[in-house]
């Protein structure tokens, strides 16, 4: 059984294996993650939504306003999502999407967004059964492992 519920501070230290176990060039043109370091430091436990699975902490999706303007405010953005793999292919990545979605109309979004990278070929299998549409590819825009990779814009309307 999966519950999805909100982060807790106690959750970090969950949270940063997950990182550990699932970074790499094929689902993130960020740096990989090094030394001790706090998961919270980036993002606050509120906009962060875990799924456990057997009361241990296996997912997440962080959700972020990418723009702070009140303009923008009706728009926020899948910033992370990533299950443990020894979670993977179990249904929890389109639970946390889905609960991101939900929690995001909660807020008064009108839009979800989110970047994938081109390559990553499941995850955007993973997000386009979660409704959400291709809205632009920035071609070339990383260069991961010697190649160039697309970063692909996706979005979701809510409500």
């Amino acid at each position: 059984m999966i519950s999805i519920r909100t982060a807790q501070q106690q959750d970090d230290a969950a949270l940063v294996a997950i990182d550990d176990a699932t970074w790499s060039t094929a689902t993130s043109p960020a740096p990989p993650p090094e030394g001790p370091r706090s998961f919270f430091e980036r993002v606050a436990p509120d906009d962060v939504l875990v799924a456990e699975r057997g009361g241990r902490v296996v997912g997440y999706a962080a959700l972020h306003n990418s723009l702070d303007a009140p303009s923008h405010r009706h728009v926020l953005e899948i910033r992370g999502l990533a299950v443990h793999p020894d979670a993977a292919r179990r249904g929890i990545g389109a639970a946390l999407v889905e609960a991101a979605v939900v929690e995001a109309a909660r807020r008064g979004a009108r839009k979800v967004t989110l970047r994938v990278l081109g390559s990553n070929d499941r995850a955007r299998q993973l997000y386009a059964r979660c409704g959400f549409v291709e809205e632009g590819v920035l071609r070339d825009e990383f260069v991961l492992d010697g190649s160039y990779v697309d970063d692909v814009l996706m979005a979701r309307f809510v409500g």
